[in-house]
């Protein structure tokens, strides 16, 4: 359990509330410094995705994923609001204010961060993506972001968002297209009664969860006193 509750942590570190590499570049720095950067969360991303890809525990992988894209895509909402009420554009230079900075971060980083999940748990993410517009939408926004910042612009990770984009059905896919993290447990799984019932489980645990809530929200009779 515990090397559970290490990994959870690694991937929200892999997420990034706040990049202190970032916010210590100068004044001066521009896109190029800032791609360096990117490099280096990139590596540190998919160290702790390797870590979940090991785990090789369906259940457990599902739950953490769960928890991992509800948080990214939080991260990519609350990013996105600043962008857009700062008129952030993503071909404008690199921003020097601190909160835009972050945000922009945010946006680059989730978003290719989100692929390599995307690429390597395919059906647990099209369990969870294909049902939810509001993600859909955020990440068409985040994509179309990215694509214009010159970031990903004649790199290996520009193939990720390119790749991602084909497996979630973002955009048409080629004739050639592969995943080349697919496997065939990945189409085992997509009818495999285990993994059916996995989902069922988890099903009803978040059923059971909201309930929870519910009850907990609802009236509280509060205990009167008496004068003596």
């Amino acid at each position: 359990m515990r090397s559970v509750c290490a990994l959870v942590l690694a991937l929200a570190a892999a997420l990034g509330s706040a990049d202190s590499d970032t916010h210590r570049m100068r004044h001066d720095s521009n896109l190029d410094i800032y791609k360096r950067l990117f490099e280096t969360k990139r590596k540190d991303q998919l160290s702790a995705l390797k870590n979940l890809v090991e785990l090789n525990d369906i259940n457990q992988q599902y739950k953490i994923i769960d928890i991992m894209l509800k948080g990214l895509f939080k991260v990519l909402e609350d990013s996105r609001q600043i962008l857009v009420t700062s008129n952030m554009q993503p071909d404008d230079p690199f921003p020097m204010d601190d909160k835009i900075k972050e945000a922009y971060s945010h946006v680059v980083e989730n978003t290719a961060f989100f692929g390599d999940v995307a690429l390597r748990f395919p059906r647990i993410v099209h369990h969870y993506f294909d049902r939810n517009t509001d993600w859909d939408g955020l990440l068409r926004w985040g994509l179309n972001f990215c694509n214009q910042t010159g970031v990903f612009t004649g790199g290996a990770h520009q193939h990720v968002l390119t790749l991602m984009s084909q497996e979630l059905g973002i955009t048409e896919k080629s004739p050639d297209f592969i995943n080349p993290y697919r496997t065939e447990r990945d189409d085992v799984l997509h009818t495999a009664e285990a993994f059916q019932k996995i989902l069922r489980e988890e099903e009803k645990r978040r059923r059971k969860e909201e309930k929870r809530k519910e009850i907990r929200k609802g009236p509280r009779i509060s205990r009167s006193r008496t004068e003596l």
